[in-house]
Formats: C-alpha cells, sequence, structure tokens
C-alpha cells in the first residue's frame, strides 16, 4: 500500500490555552497579526481575550470579524485585502470551520501574486503563508488540522483549495470556548465530525492505515460523548472528549478523503445556507444505507465505536447496527430532518442532484459505491 499522511506540527489541547496564544504567536516571529473571526465570536467575548494575549505579548492586533458562514468569495476576499493593507505578518483562526477556512487563504495569498481563483483545486498554491494558528470553537469541521479550505463562488457552488502550506504552525483546542454552544450547534458539528470518520475509513480513494487507526479512536470519543454534550452542556470532560475526537476526525479525513454524504451537503449550503454539519446531518443515513452492501465489513468494523462491546451474529447485522444507532443519534439530536422545513423547494432537488453528480464527482469517487444523478436525486427526495 502507497500513501502519504501530514498532520499540524504542533498541537496543544489545553483548557483557558487562548490566553497563552501570544507566546505562540511570538515564538512564530509574528508581530502584526490578524484576527479572522465572525461577529458571534466577538460577541461571546473570545476575540477580545485572543487581542489581550496577543497584546500583552507585545503584538499589535488587526480584527478581521466579517466572515459569514460557508464563506463567499467576495468575504474572503476582503479578508485578504484587509490583512494585506495592514501588512500582517501573522494569522490566527478563530471560530468555527468558516473562520479557519477563511483564515488559511489569508495567511496563504496575503503576500502572493495569485489570486482565490487561481489555488481552486488541489496543489496549484504556490509560495508561503504567513505564520497562522487556528483556534476551534466548535467540535466538529477539523479544519484547525486539515489542509483543504472550502468557500462559496459567486456562482453558489462550493469551491476547494487543497493545499499543504494551508496546514497551520499550531492547532490550539481550548475546550472552554465550546461550553455555551447551542443545543442545535453541538449537534450538528459532533454529527460532522462522525461524518469525517466514516467516510474517511470507508474511503475508496485515498484509505490508509494511519487515517483508520484515527478514524476508530476519533469514532469512541465522539461516539460516547456527542449524546452527553447534548443532554449536558455543561460536562466539561465530554465537551473536551468531543474536541479531541474533532480534531483526530480531521486528520483522519484529510489524508483519507471525505465522500458523498459531503458531496449532497454541499449544494444544501451554498444554495440555502444550511450549516455544514446540518446538511451533513441530513443525508447521512440514506447515503449510509445506500452503501450498505459495499461497506458491510467497514461498518461493521466502526460498530462496536457506537455500540460497545456487543456479540453480532455476522458483519451484516453489525453493519445494520451500525447504520441504525446513526439514524437514531439524528433523530435524538434535536435538528430537523426534512429539506422542506429548512427552506428548501422540491423544484430544487434535480438541480442539486445534477451538480453534484457534474460538478462535485470526485466525492463520489470516493465513495464505497458509485452513484448515478438519479439515485442522488432520491436521496434528496427520500429525505424532502
Amino acid at each position: 500500500m502507497s500513501f502519504m499522511f501530514r498532520s499540524a506540527p504542533r498541537i496543544v489541547c489545553e483548557a483557558g490555552a487562548l490566553a497563552r496564544v501570544g507566546g505562540m504567536m511570538r515564538e512564530l516571529g509574528a508581530k502584526r497579526v490578524t484576527v479572522i473571526c465572525d461577529p458571534g465570536i466577538v460577541s461571546l467575548g473570545f476575540a477580545d481575550t485572543a487581542q489581550k494575549a496577543l497584546e500583552a505579548a507585545g503584538i499589535a492586533v488587526q480584527l478581521f470579524s466579517d466572515v459569514m458562514a460557508d464563506p463567499p468569495e467576495a468575504v474572503v476576499r476582503q479578508a485578504i485585502d484587509a490583512a494585506a493593507d495592514w501588512k500582517a505578518d501573522g494569522v490566527i483562526g478563530l471560530g468555527g470551520g468558516s473562520s479557519l477556512d477563511t483564515a488559511k487563504l489569508v495567511a496563504l495569498l496575503v503576500n502572493s501574486s495569485q489570486s482565490i481563483g487561481d489555488i481552486y483545486g488541489v496543489d496549484k498554491a504556490t509560495g508561503r503563508r504567513l505564520p497562522l494558528i487556528q483556534i476551534p470553537t466548535t467540535a466538529g469541521t477539523g479544519s484547525e488540522v486539515t489542509w483543504v479550505s472550502v468557500i462559496t463562488d459567486p456562482d453558489n457552488v462550493k469551491q476547494v483549495v487543497v493545499s499543504p502550506q494551508l496546514l497551520p504552525d499550531v492547532a490550539l483546542l481550548d475546550p472552554e470556548l465550546t461550553y455555551g454552544l447551542p443545543r442545535k450547534v453541538t449537534a450538528a458539528t459532533g454529527l460532522d465530525a462522525m461524518v469525517h470518520v466514516i467516510e474517511a475509513y470507508t474511503s475508496r480513494t485515498m484509505k490508509n492505515p494511519i487515517a483508520d487507526g484515527m478514524a476508530t479512536t476519533a469514532l469512541s470519543l465522539l461516539g460516547r460523548n456527542l449524546m452527553k454534550v447534548i443532554e449536558e452542556p455543561s460536562d466539561k470532560e465530554a465537551r473536551a472528549a468531543m474536541l479531541q475526537g474533532s480534531l483526530v476526525a480531521g486528520m483522519a479525513f484529510a489524508n483519507a478523503s471525505v465522500a458523498a454524504i459531503h458531496g449532497l451537503a454541499y449544494p444544501l449550503g451554498a444554495r440555502f445556507h444550511i450549516p455544514h454539519g446540518h446538511a451533513n446531518a441530513l443525508v447521512m443515513a440514506p447515503v449510509l444505507r445506500f452503501n450498505l452492501s459495499a461497506a458491510e465489513k467497514a461498518y461493521a468494523e466502526l460498530a462496536p465505536c457506537l455500540l460497545g462491546d456487543v456479540p453480532f451474529g455476522s458483519d451484516r447485522e453489525a453493519a445494520e447496527c451500525f447504520v441504525r444507532r446513526v439514524e437514531e443519534m439524528v433523530s435524538a439530536s434535536g435538528l430537523e430532518t426534512r429539506l422542506r422545513d429548512l427552506g428548501v423547494g422540491e423544484d430544487a432537488i434535480p438541480g442539486m442532484a445534477d451538480e453534484v453528480f457534474t460538478k462535485i464527482h470526485r466525492l463520489i469517487d470516493s465513495n464505497p459505491c458509485d452513484m448515478t444523478a438519479a439515485e442522488i436525486e432520491a436521496i434528496y427526495r427520500e429525505v424532502y
């Protein structure tokens, strides 16, 4: 088997670690740092904590807090221009996946002659990025340890930048930043992390033993703790475990790929602004069931991560129980599970199916089995 595995060179997991970000950035040699976040992070006071920690270390701070969900290309350009005008020499991403993905592109392009459009795709970026620290405030995307950035182009199509330069210098996990997450955000991001694990483990294109080991570790953490943090948001140990599970899941999928669940979720985010984790949750169980015959052995191997040491009579039984447990978790999450309840019109379904099949087929290539446009459309209709 031939494969390559990449990850961030330094990972810090510590309650209250946000207060130490100034020293970490100073070690990277930065003196003028742009903090990338969204308005919610400002209102929670996290941006202020980061700014004070940076200024205490003698670092000047610029705050760009206009990040939006499914970050539009125009907003990412604004962030790049703001950092360039300010002559930033370091970048911090603080927030959910949208802020972290935006921060990656700011760090990469602020001193580059390339534009965003030049680097859509795989390994098209050149040059070096600025020092970069990524600080997630949700337990789900794993973006803090991936070299992938997903943004929305002017045609409302998700575009992906894949480049090793996007890996940060430091991934800083502070579970205190996740304690106040709303139930729906906790549920959606946690299910998102579970999708990362399952799709990494069943990938047809880049599956590898290191990612497999990480996937089972991550799914055990997520499976044991997701319902705990939904029902008991103040459970600090469970919050820390979810953050760690999300990070390890990110390392797994970044090195093994995601697949059809993500493919079907992308148009829901780009066209209807359904949060990414929620979009994944909507199509998660139907896609798993569609893949059941091809992924039976893999699902059976993952079943103990969610069901514990339960004896099964066959791989088929274990795989069926695994999919049913996923269905139960999605149902218990409190998230809406019908497209019609989230503003998606039935007339949009054929176009979304065509978009997945024609423009995002790279993710179908990694799925355990092929999908036709008609089969994609049928899954959308199943959850309509």
